[in-house]
């Protein structure tokens, strides 16, 4: 309440270095990934992609989101949500958790080239790329639409999984891509409506500081509709049946109940951060439906 650090118990190293990995992102783009490899293929996954290429994948990812503590410390650290991270506390150096992001990005390299593909390696190497430099040093600073345009590096781990299996970009691969590109505005900006006070103190461009908080909740509502028509696409184009379209009409229909209250005032308090927990579980089971449908088809 008085804008002070809270002082919290000290965790221990080990796991102060896997708290620079954003674990509970990671799991979930881990999960995305997994899902593109069960996809790609009609029976079981050969184990070789699916162990090795799920491992290279987390790793880039975990490298990614230690990138992202090094470089945002300075603002992580005038942030509620953020100020107790192992960098803000001096609970690791810049240069240890620097080493670390760069080391386990390597390893993730040397994984996939050796004992997955060329191809998946370099579009992990870019996916890498595109969110730890081009939007956390640039497109987070330079524009409300950050978060729109740096998007599509954490779209791709379906892809990623595609390719560790097939060897080749496929156009299914390309529409579970798509899904998570008109997903993460609405995610996103939910959390940053609820965090405006944060990213204003930082001069971070966030759409609710640059355009206002009801600009913004419209755009989550607008975004939520596209998403809609957008999950559609595996069903309408034969990629899924209908055991997918089962699950996804109640998972539509919430996510727009949620996107139409954010849009229409009265907007209670605690309703952003309910729609970012429900975007999180809404993808989760949504790729979860596109496995199963797959495999009961």
């Amino acid at each position: 309440m008085t804008g002070e650090t809270i002082a919290l118990p000290r965790r221990p190293l080990w796991q102060e270095f896997y708290e620079l990995t954003k674990p509970k992102v990671v799991m979930l783009i881990a999960f995305t990934a997994v899902v593109g490899m069960f996809l790609a293929v009609p029976g079981m996954v050969p184990w070789q992609p699916l162990l090795f290429g799920t491992a290279g994948i987390w790793l880039a990812a975990a490298s990614a989101a230690a990138i992202n503590h090094v470089i945002d410390a300075n603002i992580d650290a005038d942030m509620g949500r953020t100020m107790n991270r192992p960098l803000p506390t001096g609970s690791l150096t810049t240069r240890a958790a620097l080493l670390f992001a760069l080391g386990i990005g390597l390893l993730s390299m040397v994984v996939l080239v050796t004992l997955v593909n060329t191809l998946t390696a370099v579009l992990t190497f870019f996916s890498l790329i595109g969110y730890a430099i081009v939007y956390t040093v640039w497109l987070k600073r330079a524009t409300p639409q950050n978060i729109v345009i740096g998007g599509l590096a954490g779209a791709a781990p379906p892809l990623l999984g595609w390719t560790a299996v097939t060897g080749e970009v496929h156009a299914h691969a390309l529409l579970l891509v798509l899904i998570i590109f008109v997903w993460t505005p609405p995610h996103f900006w939910a959390l940053a409506i609820a965090r405006r006070d944060d990213y204003a103190k930082v001069n971070i461009p966030m759409l609710p500081v640059t355009h206002g908080v009801a600009f913004t909740r419209l755009h989550v509502w607008l975004y939520t509709v596209l998403l809609v028509l957008v999950t559609l696409l595996p069903f309408l184009t034969g990629m899924c049946g209908w055991v997918y379209l089962a699950a996804l009409v109640p998972l539509n229909a919430v996510f727009l109940w949620y996107a139409w209250r954010m849009w229409r005032p009265p907007v209670q308090p605690n309703l952003p951060m309910a729609t970012f927990r429900y975007s999180i579980y809404y993808l989760m089971l949504l790729f979860a439906a596109l496995l199963i449908d797959h495999y009961v088809r």
